[in-house]
């Protein structure tokens, strides 16, 4: 098993329209039907050590399964890369060591919880749970950060690739806060942004997901609850440092210098620290998977029959890859997706033509 560090880097150029097979499924009926032979399908002879019985389903999920939960989506027809050929996100090194780059992203985030915070598992999550509780779903890799997938089915395997949004995490101890918790401290270190974010609830201006609506009520929305306010004053934000640092200061880093934070008159981090750091419990882009994360989406994938993919254009690589060596592994692939996804003449390279659904 390779041991090499995964970074989630982001893909933001366009993909072909999707390859359909087989050819009648370009209806809900044909989709359907074959759906339903790959699902039920005998495990295939192309896998390596051809199982005697079944070994199930594995599901490798995307943002578009959420988009019906009032996310945004990176890809989609009205994702951030579509519309916004300018966005970039923030990038793991630019938030681990720049003060003003974590006031800006932490004054979005705390708009962008909002939504996060009330928005719910969708029937897609629901139907998921139906599947498990079948036996036709034996384990989920999503890619998401919305934890809807284990609030929906918290008795179904659920492995989060990126992380999750529902904590931060502390650079330093690693030790985790709940990001509700979390936004409370900014609340009361940022009185004057908490009167700004009310006055965006009383008025709705957070109500929607819809990018173009929210421009007209000056916000702008990115996936992962990141909100964009025009000309905000994002350098007059504040963020409290790790609880759990502040009562082990007498401690050493791992470099032997003493752990050094301070805080100003209410409390909030300053640069003059050298620990305690909060950032979201998510990969950042450019930041590497945890090599557990990764064995156990590898593990879990090589202990399957097929893989279906929901959602996803397979645009970030640790995505990719999983499937890649679904490929290598001989599993048959199936992708259920608005539009075309990343490798898909190479992932369905070979297949017969009279394939009904059981292989692709």
């Amino acid at each position: 098993m390779s041991t090499r560090s995964l970074l989630r880097i982001p893909h933001t150029k366009g993909l072909p329209p999707p390859i359909i097979i087989p050819r009648n499924a370009n209806n809900p009926l044909g989709a359907s039907n074959a759906l339903y032979e790959f699902l039920t399908a005998p495990p295939s002879s192309s896998l390596r050590n051809t199982p005697k019985h079944d070994r199930g389903t594995i599901l490798l999920t995307g943002a578009g399964i959420s988009v019906a939960s009032g996310l945004a989506d990176y890809r989609g027809e009205k994702g951030t890369y579509t519309l916004n050929q300018t966005y970039r996100p923030i990038y793991f090194n630019e938030f681990s060591s720049n003060h003003e780059a974590r006031k800006r992203y932490w004054a979005r985030s705390f708009f962008g919880f909002v939504n996060l915070n009330k928005s719910k598992p969708n029937s897609t999550h629901h139907a998921v749970r139906e599947l498990g509780e079948l036996g036709v779903v034996d384990s989920v890799i999503t890619q998401n950060v919305d934890s809807f997938h284990p609030r929906a089915h918290p008795s179904l395997s659920t492995i989060e690739l990126h992380g999750y949004l529902r904590s931060v995490v502390c650079l330093t101890c690693r030790s985790e806060v709940p990001r509700a918790d979390f936004q409370r401290f900014l609340s009361s270190l940022n009185p004057s942004w908490a009167e700004k974010l009310d006055e965006a609830v009383r008025t709705g201006a957070l109500d929607t997901e819809d990018r173009e609506e929210r421009a007209k009520r000056g916000l702008r929305s990115n996936p992962d609850g990141d909100v964009e306010i025009p000309d905000a004053p994002y350098s007059t934000f504040r963020y409290p440092p790790c609880p759990e640092c502040m009562k082990k200061q007498q401690s050493k880093l791992d470099n032997g210098e003493d752990v050094k934070i301070e805080v100003d008159q209410d409390g909030a981090w300053l640069p003059t620290s050298n620990a305690g750091v909060l950032k979201p419990a998510v990969i950042m882009f450019g930041e590497s998977i945890p090599v557990a994360v990764k064995a156990a989406a590898e593990e879990a994938l090589d202990a399957a029959s097929r893989i279906l993919v929901m959602g996803s254009s397979l645009a970030t690589y640790s995505a990719f890859r999983l499937v890649r060596r679904a490929r290598e592994n001989g599993m048959p692939i199936g992708i259920l997706n608005v539009g075309g996804v990343r490798g898909e003449e190479e992932l369905y390279q070979g297949l017969v033509g009279e394939n009904k659904g059981a292989r692709a």
